[in-house]
């Protein structure tokens, strides 16, 4: 079987932070740029940030640029987001992508091959 399962989202205050996590199964990471989009109830699905091989730097949109932080642990097969400084127009569902492999990371969804079923993540107070 072949998945990717997000785990780490919940409700938070603005100003706080979540860590999300993102496992996969049945298939590497290693040879796979790893994005993440979210999506918001009405709004257009958004590409958040991106970790690609370990000679690409990491992508993010300007939106979340310098609050969050991807990573990845090829070891344990799987990837992570940071996120710091939450605000309320942050809320969405959160959802990881592995993208065919040996392409470079873009936020959009033309490269993505396996897509997780999401994680909830709500600011508010």
């Amino acid at each position: 079987q072949l998945q990717l399962v997000e785990s780490g989202g919940g409700s938070v205050q603005p100003g706080g932070s979540l860590r999300l996590s993102c496992a996969a199964s049945g298939f590497t990471l290693d040879t796979r740029a790893i994005v993440w989009f979210r999506q918001a109830p009405g709004k257009e699905r958004e590409g958040v940030s991106c970790i690609g091989l370990s000679d690409e730097a990491p992508m993010y949109a300007d939106s979340v640029k310098g609050r969050f932080t991807i990573s990845r642990d090829n070891a344990e097969n799987t990837a992570y987001l940071q996120m710091n400084s939450l605000k309320v127009e942050d809320t969405a569902v959160y959802y990881c992508t592995a993208q065919r492999p040996f392409t470079v990371c873009q936020l959009t969804p033309d490269s993505a091959a396996y897509w997780g079923k999401g994680t909830l993540v709500t600011v508010s107070s």
